[in-house]
């Protein structure tokens, strides 16, 4: 990306990300001063991706989810997200098209990246989303899903799998897709307050 640390985005880079997201060239331009702002290098490293989640969730502890979500969007695993990831990853957290938040939901999960998921993965990304809710929020939750391993219990048994089987990336789409409480259970939702702090930055 010979043009990452100009202050404009190149035109191939520009005309991808229009194709592959939801935005549109005045709102990328936008992000993309913002990102050279936050990092003046052209890249965000895991700390700072951290510290962006930690600001979103004052009450509560995002690091680990940050860490799995910076991991599945690493894609050339540099340790770094340049520009286009960072814009991926917003674009599929935020909006994306149903297949494609799947697919990332998968490299989510697949925390080791061998390709299936297995019943601790899936615990090790639920605990890390309860992290995030609130202790309030959490006394709220149904009886059934009110801790990681009841609810990773619950994803295990939607997918009708033995305690050592794995789930493989077509079967986790196909389930998803045909049973919106998976879904749900799976996901963290971005609350309000990620949206309009987005918001805020495009201002």
């Amino acid at each position: 990306m010979g043009n990452t640390k100009s202050s404009a985005l190149s035109k191939e880079l520009l005309e991808e990300l229009k194709s592959n997201t939801k935005y549109s060239e005045a709102e990328l331009c936008t992000w993309y001063q913002s990102f050279l702002k936050e990092c003046p290098g052209g890249k965000i490293s895991k700390e700072q991706f951290e510290g962006i989640y930690a600001s979103f969730f004052p009450n509560a502890d995002p690091t680990e989810y940050a860490r799995h979500v910076f991991r599945s969007f690493d894609t050339n695993a540099d340790g770094t997200l340049d520009f286009k990831e960072y814009i991926v990853a917003l674009h599929l957290t935020s909006g994306g098209k149903t297949l494609q938040k799947l697919e990332w939901a998968f490299a989510l999960y697949d925390v080791d990246g061998n390709g299936t998921i297995s019943k601790n993965e899936i615990l090790e990304i639920v605990r890390s989303i309860f992290n995030m809710i609130p202790a309030d929020d959490q006394k709220n939750l149904p009886e059934d899903e009110n801790t990681p391993e009841k609810r990773a219990e619950k994803v295990w048994e939607f997918f009708g799998k033995k305690e050592n089987d794995k789930i493989s990336e077509g079967e986790f789409i196909q389930g998803v897709m045909e049973n919106k409480e998976i879904l749900r259970l799976i996901q963290y939702d971005e609350p309000q307050r990620i949206k309009d702090k987005l918001k805020e930055k495009k201002q």
